[in-house]
């Protein structure tokens, strides 16, 4: 398991009885995770004054108890990086921190690569991996159907100081655009995506993950440069084991390109426990 474990600004303070304490900055949320189905080892004060607790609701959704004023956004930062942290009405706050573990690796390949790279990011929600692949030094593609994560994204790279780095924001089904890419001539040395269950794009299209991940796979190496770098896929969808998305890569890319393929789960070490809290798998091929 890869662990986000050097984090300043977040930390997983503690988890229990089907939800995560966590401090992103100053403050102290308390958010449901269906993965944790063990009790609370000791409800301590921290459990109790939070700053916002999100409470999930029967008839679906749910929604944030303040319990103090905070800002409609704030920043945290890992290490150079810097993101707008913002609580949704879906409980998410605008970044995943495990993905830590995924931008350490990525801005290692892309600075010992020594030579320009191009980077797709699909899926590319708030863009995470987007920052740190531009700070890697990295000219990026960023793709995303929601035209506000688009948005949020752009802030995350000039928050990060990264304005005048090479970056293409696009709003657009990533299916669609990356089929254009290919007739375009249009080639990357490195594609990440973190593929939801399902989603729809900007004109209704519908993605599955069961149904079309690996076809959309195929599609991507088609757009891999002569010389590619790495491809990584990231995945929440529940019940996915990590060795799916290694089968899917070890499919679609090493008859073409060769190199190495791995997989396993990502995770955040809880401090008041010891425990680890899985948040998440990857499948990766490198060259």
């Amino acid at each position: 398991m890869l662990l986000a474990d050097k984090w300043k600004d977040y930390e997983l303070i503690d988890t229990g009885n089907g939800e995560r304490l966590e401090r992103w900055g100053l403050y102290i949320l308390r958010r449901p995770d269906p993965q944790i189905i063990w009790p609370v080892k000791e409800e301590t004060d921290a459990w109790k004054n939070v700053d916002a607790h999100y409470h999930r609701s029967s008839s679906g959704g749910g929604s944030w108890e303040f319990r103090r004023k905070l800002p409609d956004r704030w920043t945290l930062s890992y290490g150079p990086l810097s993101f707008y942290i913002h609580l949704t009405g879906f409980k998410h706050t605008g970044l995943f921190p495990e993905q830590a573990a995924n931008w350490e690796w990525m801005m290692s390949k892309i600075k010992s690569a020594q030579r320009p790279v191009k980077v797709l990011n699909l899926f590319a929600y708030t863009g995470g991996a987007t920052v740190a692949a531009v700070y890697a030094g990295a000219e990026v593609c960023h793709v995303d159907a929601a035209k506000g994560m688009v948005q949020w994204a752009k802030e995350n790279v000039r928050l990060s100081g990264l304005a005048d780095r090479p970056v293409r924001f696009i709003t657009d089904d990533v299916i669609k655009f990356v089929r254009r890419e290919k007739r375009r001539g249009n080639f990357y040395d490195a594609v990440i995506m973190d593929p939801p269950s399902y989603g729809r794009g900007p004109k209704g299209e519908v993605w599955k993950i069961e149904d079309q991940l690996y076809d959309f796979v195929e599609e991507c190496v088609g757009v891999m440069s002569e010389y590619p770098l790495f491809f990584l896929i990231n995945s929440y969808t529940t019940g996915f084991s990590p060795i799916v998305l290694e089968n899917i890569l070890k499919m679609t890319i090493p008859a073409k390109f060769g190199g190495h393929v791995s997989s396993g789960e990502v995770g955040i070490p809880v401090s008041s426990t010891g425990l680890v809290l899985p948040c998440g798998t990857y499948g990766r091929w490198e060259a």
